[in-house]
C-alpha cells in the first residue's frame, strides 16, 4: 500500500527568523494521525534567516540527522564539537545520556534552508556521540547512495537506530527499481523536483508512505531530489 502525504497538508509554523514544515506532530502541529512512521519521529523543513538559529537546548535519547540544501549550517556542542554543515553533508547527533547544542545561520544575507530528522534509538541511555561525512552530487546521481545506516555500510555515517537513509538525483530517464525487505516500512520524502514513485507522481515537499510494497521504482524525474527510508515497522 502506498498512501501519499502531499506538501500543503504537512503542519507549518512562521516565526519570523525561522519558517518550518512539520511533515509529523512536532511543537505546536498536533496530528494524532501523523505522529510518526515506524521508529521515523520527526521531519521538519526548515528555512533559517541570516544571523539567526537555534540557541543552546537539550535533547536526550534521540538520533537527529541534519541534511542541508542550501546555505549552511553552524553547530556547536557540549562535546566539544564545532562544525559547519553545507549542501552534501550529513550530520548525525546521538543525543543519548543528554547533550546540550545550538544551530545557527552565520552565512551573511543567505536562508539557511535544511531537513532535521529524527529517529528513535534501538535503545536509551547511551553515550552521546557526532559524526559528519560529505556525500558527493554524482555519488548520488541516478542512483541511491546510502548515506546513513545501523553499520555504517558503504561508507554511510552511522546510526544508533534500526534505519538506513539513502539520497539520489534523478532526472530524465534515470531510473531505481529495488525489491522492498518483507515487515518493513518505506518512507519517500521528495525534496526538491519532480518524481514518479511506483507510479505514483511526488512534488517538491510531498511523501509517500509504503507499507507492504514489493518494491520501490523512482523514474521521470524532473530535478528530483530524494531522501529514502528503510524502517522497523
Amino acid at each position: 500500500m502506498l498512501t501519499l502525504r502531499k506538501s500543503g497538508d504537512r503542519g507549518y509554523a512562521d516565526h519570523g527568523w525561522l519558517k518550518s514544515f512539520h511533515s509529523f506532530s512536532f511543537a505546536g502541529y498536533h496530528d494524532p494521525a501523523h505522529m510518526g512512521f515506524g521508529n521515523l519521529r520527526v521531519i521538519n523543513e526548515d528555512r533559517i534567516a541570516a544571523g539567526t538559529g537555534f540557541g543552546a537546548h537539550g535533547h536526550r535519547d534521540m538520533e537527529i540527522i541534519s541534511y542541508v540544501l542550501s546555505g549552511e549550517l553552524s553547530h556547536e556542542d557540549d562535546m566539544g564539537n564545532v562544525a559547519r554543515i553545507v549542501p552534501g553533508d550529513v550530520q548525525r547527533m546521538s543525543a543519548g545520556t543528554g547533550v546540550v547544542h545550538s544551530e545557527r545561520n552565520q552565512a551573511p544575507g543567505q536562508e539557511t534552508h535544511f531537513f532535521q530528522i529524527w529517529l528513535l534509538p534501538s535503545r536509551s541511555g547511551i553515550a552521546p556521540g557526532y559524526a559528519q561525512k560529505r556525500f558527493e552530487d554524482a555519488d548520488k546521481r541516478g542512483r541511491l547512495c546510502l548515506v546513513l545506516s545501523p553499520d555504517g555500510a558503504q561508507g554511510s555515517v552511522q546510526v544508533h537506530a534500526d534505519a538506513r537513509l539513502w539520497a539520489g538525483l534523478f532526472d530524465g530517464d534515470e531510473r531505481h527499481h529495488a525489491a522492498l525487505p518483507a515487515g518493513r516500512k518505506c518512507y519517500v520524502h521528495l525534496v526538491r523536483g519532480s518524481l514518479q514513485i511506483n507510479g505514483t507522481t511526488l512534488t517538491s515537499g510531498d511523501a509517500a508512505l509504503l507499507e507492504n510494497e514489493p518494491h520501490l521504482t523512482l523514474d521521470a524525474g524532473v530535478g528530483a531530489e530524494v531522501l529514502v527510508f528503510d524502517l522497523a515497522a
